[in-house]
């Protein structure tokens, strides 16, 4: 893996993005695509550690609302590589079977790196790489909403596991790990991706970012 084109190292830009389960995240990531196209985008739920021993029956046996939960030694090696102006090999997650799948996806580096997920703010080493820091902060019957479609619709989960796995796991994993990361961000955004003085006020750095790379 080598350096940029020309044997240089780009001046590498990283917005990280967090926020509960629901809450909007992939939705800043869009608005944010419609001002800057030429981007990274790397999301944290790729590094998810493998747990093919999960079922809908036994939902909440491993927690994927904890830290632990998340292979961020891999992680900060990876954005580490990019900040680096270097090229990575980024694992791919199946959310059926619950496990890393068996190929990578070739990364190579670009100015700007958008990286989404629950524990983006919660690891000191990764807090570090970010140049931009934003909280989506929505309310959690809406989170939870938006949680029970996508399990059903899109990971074939039954209403029951979903409900099982959000009251034993996700809601406190919010409470105790990713709420309280709020006081690190840069700019907490509420309601994700509708509110637009908030997003105003995103894509308007985030222009000016993008001018510095």
């Amino acid at each position: 893996m080598s350096e940029n084109n020309g044997g240089y190292a780009m001046n590498v830009k990283i917005i990280g993005i967090t926020g509960g389960s629901g809450s909007g995240k992939s939705t800043i990531v869009k608005k944010i695509s419609e001002v800057v196209s030429d981007f990274v985008f790397i999301p944290q739920d790729n590094y998810y550690c493998s747990a093919e021993f999960m079922s809908n029956e036994n939902i909440t046996a491993f927690n994927f609302d904890h830290p632990d939960a998340f292979d961020t030694k891999l992680l900060h090696q990876h954005l580490s590589r990019l900040k680096a102006s270097q090229s990575i090999e980024m694992p791919q997650y199946d959310f059926v079977h619950h496990r890393r799948k068996d190929h990578h996806i070739h990364v190579d580096p670009k100015p700007l790196v958008i990286i989404e997920g629950l524990m983006i703010l919660h690891d000191k080493t990764i807090r570090d790489l970010l140049d931009l820091k934003l909280y989506v902060d929505t309310p959690d019957d809406i989170r939870f909403i938006r949680r029970l479609h996508r399990d059903i619709n899109e990971r074939g989960r039954t209403v029951e596991s979903v409900v099982k796995q959000y009251l034993e796991v996700v809601r406190p994993g919010h409470f105790n790990f990713i709420e309280p990361t709020k006081e690190f961000a840069d700019l907490v955004i509420p309601e994700g991706g509708y509110n637009e003085n908030a997003l105003n006020v995103l894509i308007t750095f985030v222009k000016e970012l993008s001018k510095s790379v």
